[in-house]
């Protein structure tokens, strides 16, 4: 059974996501699925630290886009996401080709969502995860 309360297309996803960090950094959004969603970003002078590795802010960067676009599409009407608290754990680095992260979520209440990012290097090998925990901002209550 699908987590989203907004009919969704990745074509919707990445044309939202334009004029912002996002498309800055180069994220684009890959895969829908019922209970999560999928993006790659790149490794590249955009998204590197100063000794040729990804910058840990970047992974960051990816799972907080991941995980509030999700929360987004979990939620309705004229309900948003602001995020909370973010951390991320970095286990192996990433040089090269593009990252890919996979967003599922963890708790979807009615004030508060967590969600857990999974990063990967272009080898398929775990190179950070991450934990978000989003607020729902309710505008008209």
């Amino acid at each position: 059974m699908a987590i989203w309360k907004r009919p969704v297309t990745l074509s919707q996803i990445n044309e939202r996501s334009q004029g912002c960090m996002v498309e800055h950094v180069g994220i684009r959004f890959i895969a829908v699925h019922d209970d999560g969603l999928e993006a790659v970003m790149p490794v590249d002078e955009r998204t590197k630290q100063p000794f040729g590795l990804l910058h840990g802010g970047a992974s960051a960067v990816l799972a907080e886009s991941l995980g509030s676009m999700a929360g987004y599409l979990c939620t309705e009407g004229e309900d948003y996401i602001v995020g909370l608290e973010i951390n991320a754990n970095h286990i192996a680095a990433a040089r090269d080709g593009d990252v890919r992260g996979v967003c599922r979520a963890l708790h979807l209440g009615r004030t508060h969502q967590v969600w857990q990012i999974e990063i990967y290097n272009a080898e398929n090998r775990l190179c950070c995860t991450s934990r978000l925990t989003t607020v729902v901002m309710h505008p008209t209550r």
